[in-house]
């Protein structure tokens, strides 16, 4: 039965919402499809409803057809396995806790790794029973510090979360790859441009592990790709180059420089030009070597200071460096950590007072680029000193490397000679080899063919399916609203009844019923005393893909179709509006083809190409 906006539950907006920061964001909520409750947590209404379904079902059926079996997991979740594999910990402040009238503690499910473990564990026992893949679509927690975006990042989401189960390490290559390819054929009809990338397993845990970005400017995630070879990877995940090691013979000895007032690089490097000019080439900030103490905070309560060095035309990435240091949390250095460590000189930290031999004892990282035979212009660890010539592996040394420096435009390619492009995007998908973290914490194991017990081998593969919604958004309107894909939009068809005359509302249903009799949904505005301009806004706005108009030109036997894509419009034959609609619909090259076809409308067709780095969604 089509809807009718006369009866629907809802209400447009004409002014955007005061916490909307993103396109979807503001037009889901001006549009009528989703309302906020509270930061982070939104109600969906039937609108945002039937769009959230649609996501489902697309995902649902190609997860069914890579054989995955969908299953339905709690969201509360016990303590106790949270605590087997160290995540009751790992978490801290990121998951809602809670406790029952007895005092037992439960948490709501931010994911589901234990639970599927410990399923399998409890009914499968053999070789035989693998390799298995199973999933669920369900509602998920996490207590996001800044919720933002609406339902882009939320407390409460929707996600497909599936896992893979085999005996061996080829086995999970296999049921790895057939997930991939399911992703790529859901990300492809959703209908938008996404790039597929190398990425940080984190707290998940695991090997090989990449991500499904959704391209966009407002994307909280940065990624690089270089054109010549095709090597994508969120920033996280890029490892440096390291360059060769320099002989140290006839390196020139570190020397101790008075340098008053040059607590930052760029001081430093005005002073080094003046006070010490070069015939070669000026001094830049890449002759210097950075030191940065942040403080990690653990999820168990203790607190260690971590020290990174590097080159001084760099700044540390927050992000790259949270990754690379989880579960903790990178905190600033505070001017009470300075005091409470009197032997580093704020803006005069050099490698003598760090690393676990240093003065300090706080374990000390150097970026990759900073090789055996490089010489630096550090600190001194004194104020207003410096050491210039200071020699990596000869005069210092750290307590090992870490990818924490931030990448730029221009970087060299990891794996050839080219160049890397930034780019940011939305995370929508990922895929992890998980290998055996969870099955050893968990006690997962099977009998092989030889009759030995062998611990089973996992994958995880995550969608974000509400993320999807907004995501979806993101990539789909204009400036006048919304433009749903055809597949995931509310209704097939938005039938608009404008003027006063009765024939015309008669008309509009009269369509309506029929589009409904071939299987194409229809959403009749047949409200009174409304003027055709609100009418057409809101249909603009709501960004069903076929809006049909009927109105004055009735009298002479024509309707209008509008494309809401294009904006492009065409007046049809009243008698042949409905053929005509259903052919569009369903693509098929004319409305001959469905003249008393009643079959279903679904258009599952390709939306892209499917290539490893970027795909284009057309709708």
């Amino acid at each position: 039965m089509a809807l009718h906006m006369s009866s629907l539950f809802l209400r447009t907006l004409r002014e955007d919402p005061a916490d909307a920061e993103v396109p979807s964001h503001r037009l889901l909520v001006r549009a009528g499809y989703v309302r906020r409750v509270s930061p982070g947590i939104y109600t969906w209404l039937p609108l945002g409803l039937r769009v959230l379904r649609n996501v489902e079902r697309i995902v649902r059926e190609e997860m069914d057809a890579i054989g995955a079996q969908e299953l339905l997991f709690p969201a509360l979740l016990p303590k106790e396995p949270f605590e087997a594999t160290g995540r009751w910990t790992e978490y801290g402040d990121n998951i809602f806790r809670l406790h029952d009238r007895k005092g037992a503690e439960y948490l709501l499910g931010p994911t589901h790794e234990e639970m599927f473990t410990l399923t399998v564990k409890d009914l499968f026992s053999s070789y035989k029973d693998l390799p298995l893949s199973i999933y669920q679509i369900q509602t998920k927690y996490r207590d996001e510090a800044r919720p933002r975006a609406g339902v882009l990042r939320g407390r409460e989401f929707v996600m497909k979360d599936s896992y893979s189960f085999d005996v061996d390490e080829a086995g999970l290559d296999k049921s790895y790859q057939a997930h991939r390819d399911a992703y790529v054929r859901i990300f492809d009809r959703l209908g938008f441009h996404y790039v597929i990338v190398e990425a940080m397993a984190g707290a998940m845990g695991g090997s090989k592990s990449e991500e499904f970005l959704a391209t966009a400017e407002v994307g909280e995630d940065t990624y690089v790709h270089c054109a010549s070879c095709g090597y994508s990877a969120n920033v996280e995940a890029v490892r440096v180059p390291t360059p060769d090691p320099v002989p140290l013979d006839g390196l020139a000895a570190a020397h101790v420089e008075d340098t008053p007032d040059t607590p930052t690089i760029e001081t430093l490097v005005a002073h080094l030009n003046e006070r010490f000019p070069r015939d070669d080439r000026p001094w830049a900030a890449g002759d210097t070597l950075k030191n940065v103490v942040v403080m990690l905070a653990h999820p168990d309560g203790t607190r260690e200071p971590l020290a990174i060095g590097v080159p001084g035309d760099r700044e540390v990435d927050e992000k790259r460096l949270g990754a690379q240091v989880e579960p903790a949390e990178v905190e600033a250095f505070t001017e009470a950590d300075f005091t409470a460590n009197a032997a580093l000189v704020k803006g005069y930290i050099g490698p003598g007072a760090l690393g676990s031999e240093g003065s300090t004892g706080i374990r000390y990282l150097l970026d990759p680029r900073v090789v055996e035979g490089t010489a630096w212009v550090t600190g001194a660890n004194e104020p207003g000193r410096h050491v210039v010539g200071l020699v990596a592996g000869r005069d210092f040394t750290a307590d090992g490397t870490i990818e924490a420096a931030e990448v730029r435009p221009g970087d060299a390619c990891p794996r050839c000679d080219g160049t890397l492009e930034a780019a940011r995007g939305i995370e929508m998908g990922h895929v992890f080899q998980l290998g055996r973290k969870y099955a050893e914490a968990l006690d997962l194991k099977v009998l092989d063919q030889n009759g030995k017990l062998v611990t089973v081998v996992m994958g995880s593969y995550g969608v974000g399916v509400s993320r999807a919604v907004a995501c979806v958004a993101e990539g789909n309107h204009d400036e006048l609203g919304l433009v749903w894909p055809r597949e995931l939009s509310p209704v097939d068809v938005h039938v608009v009844a404008t003027g006063k005359d009765e024939e015309v509302f008669v008309k509009a249903e009269e369509i309506a019923r029929e589009l409904e009799a071939h299987g194409v949904s229809a959403l009749v505005d047949d409200r009174r005393g409304v003027s055709p301009g609100v009418k057409f806004k809101d249909s603009e706005l709501i960004g069903v893909p076929t809006i049909v108009v009927v109105g004055r030109g009735l009298a002479d036997g024509q309707v209008e179709v509008k494309d809401r894509r294009t904006n492009e419009r065409r007046s049809v034959a009243v008698d042949d509006v409905v053929p005509t609609v259903v052919a569009e619909v369903r693509g098929t090259a004319s409305a001959a083809e469905v003249s008393g076809d009643t079959g279903d409308t679904g258009d599952t067709g390709d939306t892209g190409d499917t290539g490893d780095t970027a795909t284009d969604g057309e709708a």
